[in-house]
């Protein structure tokens, strides 16, 4: 039996386990299994403490999405994770180095509870992380730069209000498409146009995809679909590429507060080659012993 805290950040729920005072064969395990719903804990995504890699760093952290995949990046699992390590007593340190497949993040605990994460610098060129097949792109869709955004326009899959789909691309470190909408998507948009796009052709890699709505120049609904998920309560990194494409469009102001379907997320990006940053809270729901499943 091992060891487990279910926790949440803004309504994304995670299990997370800490593999350094208990020994985890994780790639060994069927995560999928324990992020199941009805056979498993239940969750967005599973979430490892692990020992630092380089001896200078506080941890490693590692990310299971619910079909069993690791993935580069989590912003609402990063603040879950510095609550984690606080609790648990691994860590004194309010602001702690955590490595991730996406590169080094710095979450911090603040005094009134909520966590900020500096999730590191958006990186605009999707051609350098291969997250888009430009050749299927130059077929399947048309493809523009404008300010220094990439830009896909495609047909959508079925009739609907949106018959073109017009995607805005970066990376957190992990693939995102954001759609700016005139009004707050339905449930059937994000679900429909949502699993369209993520598995699409043009993404080798899937992608995640925002539904955002600028209510106001401080105030961004989103609603994303996330890749071996899909829709969430609430995205961390699909909050900071939302806002960060509304400020580099110049729609937005420098502090938005994104408005999720779980909570409210904080986001801040002074622009060109500064970090983002992100801030919400982290909240503990149980503990358990579980069984690992393994494959």
């Amino acid at each position: 039996m091992i060891r487990f805290s279910k926790m949440h950040g803004a309504g994304n729920d995670f299990v997370v386990i800490d593999a350094i005072s208990q020994t985890i064969p994780v790639e060994q395990v069927a995560w999928q299994q324990i992020a199941d719903r009805h056979v498993g804990v239940g969750a967005d995504q599973i979430l490892i403490v692990e020992k630092p890699r380089d001896p200078g760093h506080d941890f490693r952290y590692r990310i299971f999405n619910a079909d069993g995949t690791e993935v580069e990046q989590c912003g609402n699992g990063a603040r879950c994770f510095v609550r984690f390590v606080h609790d648990k007593g691994l860590s004194r340190k309010k602001r702690i180095a955590v490595e991730t497949l996406a590169g080094l993040i710095e979450p911090e605990l603040l005094d009134d509870g909520t966590v900020r994460v500096n999730m590191g610098i958006p990186r605009f060129d999707t051609r350098a992380n291969g997250f888009v097949d430009w050749e299927a792109a130059s077929a399947k869709a048309q493809a523009s730069i404008e300010g220094g955004i990439e830009h896909l326009e495609l047909e959508s899959p079925a009739p609907h209000h949106l018959a073109r789909l017009q995607l805005d691309l970066l990376s957190m470190g992990n693939p995102h498409a954001v759609l700016f909408l005139d009004a707050p998507a339905s449930d059937a948009a994000v679900q429909e146009l949502g699993e369209f796009l993520c598995s699409h052709p043009l993404f080798p890699k899937q992608i995640n995809v925002g539904f955002a709505f600028l209510a106001s120049p401080r105030q961004l609904q989103l609603r994303v679909f996330e890749r071996g998920v899909g829709e969430t309560l609430a995205c961390g990194s699909g909050a900071c590429a939302a806002a960060v494409l509304a400020l580099a469009r110049n729609k937005a102001r420098e502090a938005l507060q994104v408005q999720a379907r779980g909570g409210n997320l904080w986001v801040q990006w002074a622009g060109e080659e500064n970090p983002v940053m992100m801030s919400g809270p982290a909240e503990s729901v149980f503990e358990g012993q579980i069984d690992l499943p393994m494959l």
